[in-house]
């Protein structure tokens, strides 16, 4: 069926970009502005085109007819509680810039995610002005609430998807179904935890017995080491973690039964859905800022496939109907 390409604006630690990756998209550019996030892309993904550029400064037109895919994570403090939900209002809203680059780019199909505050009522007027503007482009579109933990992930981290595709591949798009149940914390760091020889790590698994409260990665500006506000501290103290900053390792053998120990940053990772041995570039407060900002891979895998099927599907009742019109 041939190479399947993709653009990537606010591609951050690469969440979406390794989930796109597995769901057989090969990155024909990513961007972000963030230099350690560009470093992290670079670090796990040396022969990508990385870009360290405000998306402003985009000129998608190079790239006009080429793309299958055109994605991205655009920051969500303009729809979130703890960004005060300005909307259109906030100078971080890129959902202009990215229409400016759909328009330029014309790939087959769209892929923006954000949190969940987007589909409120609130922003009802907002997300009219975005989709009018998709079908003035030619897409046909369609905006979903998805629980990360529906794609395996141990942490409930909902996220508000826009999938948009040219009509001959819209017709062909299914959203992914529920896999399967989420393991625990305990399952899911088990190994982790244990990894210095605690001797409270029987214990811990089996109070840790749920998944994760959505992982909270503040900003550049807001937000450091640690695993969210008051009311996230306190699910994490629930499930046997002390959520107030991160930890350099995992307890040891000489750490009490009943210690309660902190994360690690490749622990948040793991909650992340990223694998094992994805680098993350910076020191911790950069590092896991961008694992907490990050579009659990499993996820974006999971929609990718299903727009690329789509795209597939689109493909191929084309050719059947060149091979027809030509008999």
């Amino acid at each position: 069926m041939g190479t399947f390409t993709c653009v990537e604006i606010c591609a951050g630690a690469g969440g979406q970009s390794l989930g796109l990756e597995l769901a057989g998209f090969e990155h024909a550019l990513a961007v972000e502005i963030d230099p350690d996030a560009c470093e992290t892309l670079r670090l796990n993904r040396p022969e990508w085109d990385v870009r360290e550029v405000d998306v402003h400064h985009l000129d998608g037109a190079e790239l006009e007819g080429t793309i299958d895919l055109f994605a991205g994570g655009v920051p969500c403090p303009p729809f979130s509680i703890a960004g005060k939900q300005l909307g259109a209002d906030d100078e971080r809203d890129l959902f202009p810039q990215a229409l400016r680059l759909i328009e330029e780019m014309k790939p087959k199909a769209v892929m923006l995610e954000n949190v969940k505050g987007l589909a409120t009522a609130r922003f009802k007027d907002y997300r009219k002005q975005i989709t009018d503007r998709l079908e003035e482009l030619g897409y046909k579109w369609d905006w979903q609430v998805l629980n990360s933990s529906e794609m395996g992930v141990p942490q409930l981290r909902p996220r508000f998807i826009l999938v948009a595709l040219q009509p001959d591949a819209y017709e062909h798009f299914q959203w992914p179904h529920a896999e399967k149940t989420p393991p625990t914390v305990g399952e899911t760091l088990r190994d982790l935890m244990g990894a210095n020889g605690w001797p409270g790590i029987d214990a811990w698994v089996e109070k840790a017995d749920a998944i994760a409260p959505t992982l909270v990665g503040g900003s550049r500006k807001h937000g450091g080491p640690d695993l969210g506000p008051t009311r996230a501290r306190a699910a994490w103290l629930r499930l046997g973690v002390d959520g107030r900053s991160i930890a350099a390792a995992a307890p040891s053998d000489d750490d009490a039964v009943d210690h309660t120990p902190k994360l690690t940053l490749e622990m948040v990772a793991k909650i992340q859905g990223f694998p094992a041995g994805w680098k993350f570039s910076g020191r911790k407060t950069a590092a896991y800022r961008q694992i907490g900002n990050a579009f659990p891979p499993p996820v974006a895998k999971a929609i990718g496939e299903q727009i690329k099927k789509a795209i597939e599907a689109a493909q191929a009742a084309s050719r059947n109907t060149n091979l027809r019109a030509v008999s």
